[in-house]
């Protein structure tokens, strides 16, 4: 074999290797992108789900927050109904209106 057909074959020989080696980290970066990708894509849904349960959570304290509103309100008008001659029956009638209410939050 002569020398330049040699050389040829040499260098032909390089080119393929070399682009055989610099396709193979391309897959692999493309590979890593997917993988990145969807990680992201379950880190989305992860804080999704957080703020939603946070919201509700929210919303169950707001309720509480009301009931126990209410529940000092009526408090308050059982102190003041206590002072007078009627104590007794308006201690059982404001009993019973704090079990309805506290069956209709509950229920609600």
């Amino acid at each position: 074999m002569s020398k330049p057909i040699l050389l040829v074959c040499l260098l032909v020989i390089l080119i393929v290797t070399s682009q055989f080696e610099w396709r193979q980290p391309l897959v692999e970066l493309d590979t890593a992108t997917n993988l990145s990708q969807k990680q992201q894509q379950i880190s989305d849904r992860e804080e999704a789900v957080k703020e939603k349960i946070i919201i509700s959570q929210e919303r169950h304290i707001q309720r509480l927050n009301e009931l126990v509103r209410t529940l000092q309100l009526q408090l308050q008008r059982c102190k003041g109904e206590n002072e007078t001659q009627n104590a007794t029956k308006s201690y059982h009638i404001n009993k019973q209106f704090i079990e309805v209410e506290r069956k209709q939050i509950l229920e609600g």
